[in-house]
């Protein structure tokens, strides 16, 4: 079987061995060009195609006619996308000739859209995983064709999510591979009604609002710790970065509520404390000073002032 693949991030690289792997020949790959503003934390497309001499291109606009002619050369028998960044043209799709399939981050119907793992994590759920679908015109709208869930426990950040659905991913293409190259692809609902969708992040949308629950300035620290662009304050004109917090068990509240009475934010017994809106608290693990790490004693200055 032969297959032009779609392909950037662990996601793209992992999927794409899977491929290799099981015997499909991979005709073309088209992937993105590292961005120099980006944070590059994630394996390389490129670098998997250069070590099995993978035709590999980097086109600006996946609607481009070249791009659709080279595509269409190939003749695939599938067109396989995993986290490329573009949605494909319909005319694209089309040159499959035994279907176009995307790798989502996410348990569909269920947070269909950009980042799906940030956002699952931003909104306190036990679990994720990752679905193979159908590729339509809509977004993550077509037939599930397979999906492996996985946990998210309740410190996990978005990153050690994503480390989990990685693997998901893997195993989801892995394990359904075989019957969808014996022409049996199974085919379920992908029912949006049950579903949701999400946009992008930008990183202003990690500005902590203290006045906020306990709880809720958890999982945005979660959502967005590093390598993401962080959850964050500015205090005197620096950028406070918070990269890791605790909930702290309502057992020790009548404790630190006495010592402390509604102060914002304190040291006791050397671990660094804050009071969230709902009068609940955090313990705060990590942060870092406009952008490097910083000892939890630096914050005093900014207690102080």
């Amino acid at each position: 079987m032969n297959a032009v693949v779609f392909a950037y991030h662990d996601v793209g690289v992992r999927c794409l061995k899977v491929l290799l792997a099981r015997g499909v020949q991979v005709s073309l790959v088209v992937t993105h060009e590292d961005s120099a503003t980006e944070n590059i934390w994630f394996g390389s497309v490129a670098g998997v195609c250069r070590e099995h001499g993978i035709a590999c291109i980097t086109p600006a606009d996946p609607k481009s006619p070249q791009l659709l002619a080279q595509v269409q050369a190939a003749q695939p028998d599938f067109i396989f996308s995993f986290y490329y960044r573009h949605m494909l043209p319909v005319e694209v799709l089309a040159a499959a000739k035994r279907g176009a399939y995307n790798m989502h981050g996410s348990l569909l119907p269920k947070y269909r859209g950009r980042v799906p793992i940030n956002w699952a994590v931003l909104h306190g759920e036990t679990e994720t995983g990752a679905t193979l679908h159908e590729m339509t015109v809509k977004p993550d709208a077509g037939a599930i064709v397979a999906q492996t869930s996985v946990p998210i426990l309740p410190d996990d950040t978005a990153h050690e999510v994503f480390g989990k659905v990685v693997v998901a991913a893997e195993l989801t293409l892995w394990n359904v591979l075989p019957a969808m190259l014996s022409g049996r692809t199974p085919s379920m609902p992908n029912d949006l009604s049950k579903g949701s969708y999400y946009g992008g992040r930008k990183p202003e949308d990690g500005r902590i609002d203290w006045r906020r629950t306990a709880r809720e300035v958890h999982n945005l620290v979660r959502a967005v710790a590093p390598p993401y662009p962080g959850a964050f304050e500015e205090i005197a004109d620096d950028k406070i970065t918070v990269t890791r917090t605790r909930l702290v068990p309502p057992s020790a509240h009548p404790a630190l509520q006495r010592a402390h009475g509604m102060q914002d934010k304190f040291f006791e017994g050397g671990k660094l404390y804050a009071r969230c809106g709902d009068g609940n608290f955090l313990q705060i693990l990590g942060i870092q000073i406009n952008d490097q790490d910083a000892s939890l004693n630096n914050y005093l200055k900014y207690m102080a002032s």
